[in-house]
């Protein structure tokens, strides 16, 4: 369990297969290669099609005529339906190979996007979507498939090359959804493209993609499944509808108690379950709880965050007071700097480890992220200094990014691979989910005198709870890996006593 928290020890080899000798996993630059080239195609259009959405919803309200409120569905089924794939195709890829659960993830993808790009109204529309949702368990089975595959140094490279190239794709998914709509003239057009992208992806996963060489012992646990999906579609949907229903509304308020209470039916049921579909003891280990924890405030900062800047970058000084009045094309500019910079952190993230230790790495990460959230509140008026203070916060975002999956997974059984990196896929989530509702209530709460605009004082509100929040979780961090650092030491002592009294 050391390794799992950064230094050394439990890689990611499989059981049985020795290093160096017969049926041995390899990690050198030509291996990781050869198994991860493919995945990494995956990811870049996985993030691509993740991207492109929120930048092509004005373009699909206009093609379908539907209201705002309902082109916003657009993007809620695609989030509420991957908080159900996840974690049932994570587990499923465990107990029946991750490159055969990738195939039907893929699949889905495909179909949903063909039928988003033929669309005749918003019920075909929003079925597709709701297909599309494997999009986000694809990363989960790919870095199950690579634990098998490599030894413990190759594994990190691969993990750091997955998330680097979905935050890549999703980079690029957002910048050129715009461009590739301008150039086609058409949204259809620009739809079947993508649609063309996933159904390449599928070809390409006959093409040289290996199996998982283990499975997971046990059966799915579908009743399981189902109370999980049913608490996690509640939680997001309530959260998704908050802002309209009103926050403080009884069909709110109803909505997050239901689903509180069947989320923990859930953990109780699953506790003592033999093949339960989420080993929650596991889970809440001490050694790896920190870094679940920690997944949830990260997803609260790097998903809720960014959208809150984003708004204030286009605010104007002369009608709202604070901002920098920024136009679309310099807001694309200014808030792509966090994203390179993320890109970058999650490449370099299995290098900067192999130095500093995982648990160091994440440490900084966090330390980053808590620095440019302040930054954010100290230089709100000047914006090289913002995009500046926005880019440290997005490094330390890509560390983290690289760095939490790789914790999780060395953390995990070897036949729960998949499930544990979907669990903290659907923790990030969460945390997203309810930043964003935090930011709707912040942003509505604190206004501008006689108006509804929000005041200065609701952002430096929001980018100081951010700041807190990395704080606390890289507190928790540092007293677990004090506490992980001790036990090392004393059982170092203990081996060495053993070893002095031996006769």
């Amino acid at each position: 369990m050391t390794d799992a928290i950064g230094d050394g020890g439990r890689g990611m080899t499989p059981k049985g297969a020795a290093s160096g000798g017969p049926g041995s996993v390899i990690g050198g630059p030509g291996r990781v290669k050869a198994v991860v080239g493919l995945l990494v195609v995956f990811e870049l259009v996985s993030g691509f099609l993740q991207g492109s959405a929120p930048a092509l919803l004005p373009a699909v309200q206009d093609w379908q005529s539907i209201s705002t409120a309902e082109a916003q569905w657009f993007t809620a089924i695609q989030f509420l339906a991957a908080a159900v794939s996840v974690p049932v195709f994570g587990r499923l890829g465990d107990l029946h190979g991750h490159r055969r659960l990738i195939r039907i993830s893929l699949a889905c993808i495909t179909v949903g996007a063909l039928l988003v790009a033929v669309a005749p109204n918003l019920a075909v529309l929003l079925l597709g979507r709701m297909l599309m949702g494997p999009l986000a368990a694809l990363l989960p089975l790919e870095i199950g498939l690579v634990r098998g595959r490599l030894d413990l140094e190759g594994g990190r490279r691969a993990v750091g090359l997955l998330v680097g190239a979905l935050t890549l794709g999703s980079l690029l998914g957002h910048g050129l959804a715009g461009p590739l709509l301008h150039v086609t003239g058409d949204i259809q057009v620009t739809l079947w493209a993508l649609a063309a992208l996933a159904c390449g992806c599928l070809a390409l996963s006959y093409c040289g993609v290996p199996e998982s060489p283990s499975r997971a012992e046990g059966r799915m646990d579908w009743a399981g499944t189902v109370l999980l999906g049913l608490a996690l579609v509640l939680f997001l949907g309530t959260v998704s509808r908050g802002a309209s229903w009103g926050w403080a509304s009884p069909l709110t308020l109803s909505g997050l108690l239901l689903a509180a209470v069947l989320m923990a039916w859930w953990v109780r049921i699953e506790r003592d379950r033999p093949h339960a579909l989420v080993d929650v003891r596991a889970v809440a280990g001490r050694r790896v709880a920190p870094y679940y924890v920690s997944g949830f405030v990260f997803g609260a900062v790097m998903l809720g965050g960014q959208a809150v800047a984003i708004s204030y970058l286009a605010a104007s000084p002369s009608d709202e007071g604070y901002g920098f009045g920024l136009a679309t094309w310099e807001i694309s500019m200014w808030g792509g700097v966090p994203h390179v910079l993320a890109f970058i952190g999650a490449s370099i993230v299995a290098r900067v480890a192999a130095r500093t230790g995982y648990r160091r790495t994440l440490l900084f990460a966090f330390a980053l992220m808590a620095a440019g959230s302040a930054g954010l509140m100290a230089t709100h008026a000047v914006l090289p200094l913002f995009a500046l203070s926005f880019a440290v916060a997005g490094f330390g975002m890509g560390l983290a990014m690289g760095g939490l999956p790789t914790v999780i997974v060395e953390g995990s059984a070897e036949d729960r691979t998949a499930s544990a990196t979907a669990v903290y896929n659907n923790l990030k989530t969460l945390g997203g989910s309810v930043a964003g509702a935090g930011a709707s209530v912040v942003l509505g709460a604190l206004v501008v005198d006689g108006t509804e605009v929000p005041a200065l004082s609701a952002y430096l509100t929001f980018w100081g709870l951010g700041a807190v929040l990395c704080v606390l979780a890289l507190a928790l961090q540092a007293v677990t890996a004090r506490q992980a650092d001790g036990e090392g030491s004393e059982s170092g002592i203990r081996s060495s006593a053993a070893v002095l009294n031996r006769p």
